[in-house]
This record gives structure tokens, C-alpha cells and sequence, in this order.
């Protein structure tokens, strides 16, 4: 179950962010941490929890279905989530998506007032929904998530557009109607999102919450 009052100041408010891959769910991350300020946050992006599959070639890693929830090791997520509620410094994984392997250093994240939690996953475990104080889900048509996906997976990752294309057809469309858009029904929040602005309102309701708990 959840922790009982999230608002307590004695305790960390943690908030969940969900979505579709290129949803815009960083951007709410960014807008967040800058309303509050980065030393009130500690983020714990989901995507650098993929799993690690030393014995398989670069031609099985790049068929491989990485947007299946099993690729994640969302316990150790949920490990680390819960160290930071306890008020315990975690070293997180940080991973590299051009050799689909995790760089050999981790990221050091420090306890702070507000956690979030970020990734197309985060909705779908039970477990993880339970550590939440507020869920999110940013909600944005496919085919500009399509478009920010591509562009990111080119530029960030070094993908090539062929490649990228094939994933998004074979595994990340099926996978976001299987888990990812069912998983809205969770959310305490909906973001509305489209190709030229968010849901102000939305936004502001999450950074007063924050404040409040800063207060």
C-alpha cells in the first residue's frame, strides 16, 4: 500500500512519471526540477535499469525485445527507491545504449524531499505504483511520440532510422498497447500533451504539491 501521508515533512514526496516512449516525460522531469530546484530532487530515470546479456551478440542484443517489462530490473529500482525513502544515498546504474551494456561507473543520487521516478514502465509494476505518492501518466498522440522517438534514437543513441523504424513496428507499438496504455488507468494525474504545449494546469498542481511539502 501506499505510505500513509505523503505530505508529511519528515518524508520524501515521491512521484511517478509514466508515459509512451517520447511522450515528453523528461520535459515534466525538467519542468519539475526547475520549479523546485535540483537540490530539493533526487530522479531515478527507469531506462538506466535495463538488464545487462553479456553472451549474446550484437545482432541478438539489437533483435532482442527491449521494450518487454522483463528487460528492466525494476527490483532493483524499487530497491533503491526504497533506500532513498529511508533517507540512504544510492548508487544507480548508468546505462549505455549504443552497446546495450552499462557503463562500468554509477551514478551517486543523495536523498532529497521530492523523488521522482521516471519511465514507460513505471505504471505497469504493482510493486513500484505501491512506493508512490503521486502517479503521472503524460499522455501524447503516437505520432509525435513516433517523431521525438526517431529523433532522439539518431541523435542520442546513435541508431540508425531503418533500424529504429523495424523496433518500433516489431516491439515498441505492440508493447505500449499491451502495457504502457493500460497502465494510464492508474495515474492520479493526466498530462495532456501535443507537439506545441503541455497542460499548464497540470503541471502547476504537481509543482504546488511540491512546494507545499518543501514548506
Amino acid at each position: 500500500m501506499t505510505r500513509d501521508n505523503p505530505y508529511s515533512s519528515h518524508k520524501p514526496l515521491t512521484i511517478g512519471i509514466g508515459g509512451g516512449s517520447g511522450s515528453g516525460k523528461s520535459t515534466v522531469v525538467a519542468q519539475l526540477t526547475q520549479a523546485v530546484g535540483l537540490h530539493n530532487v533526487a530522479f531515478l530515470p527507469h531506462d538506466e535499469y535495463y538488464r545487462e546479456y553479456p553472451g549474446l551478440s550484437v545482432e541478438e542484443l539489437s533483435a532482442r525485445n527491449w521494450d518487454d517489462p522483463n528487460v528492466l530490473e525494476t527490483e532493483l529500482l524499487i530497491t533503491h527507491l526504497r533506500s532513498l525513502i529511508d533517507g540512504q544515498a544510492i548508487e544507480r546504474p548508468h546505462y549505455d545504449f549504443a552497446t546495450y551494456a552499462r557503463k562500468p561507473e554509477k551514478i551517486r543520487v543523495e536523498p532529497r524531499p521530492v523523488i521522482i521516478v521516471e519511465g514507460i514502465m513505471i505504471l505497469v509494476e504493482p510493486a513500484l505504483r505501491d512506493l508512490l505518492d503521486i502517479k503521472v501518466y503524460v499522455d501524447t498522440d503516437a505520432d509525435i511520440r513516433f517523431i521525438r522517438r526517431l529523433k532522439r534514437d539518431v541523435e542520442e543513441r546513435g541508431r540508425v532510422v531503418n533500424s529504429i523504424v523495424e523496433q518500433y513496428k516489431r516491439t515498441v507499438r505492440p508493447m505500449h498497447l499491451a502495457f504502457v496504455e493500460p497502465s494510464k488507468r492508474y495515474a492520479d494525474i493526466i498530462i495532456p500533451w501535443n507537439e506545441d504545449n503541455y497542460n499548464v494546469a497540470a503541471i502547476m498542481t504537481l509543482v504546488e504539491i511540491m512546494r507545499a511539502r518543501l514548506r
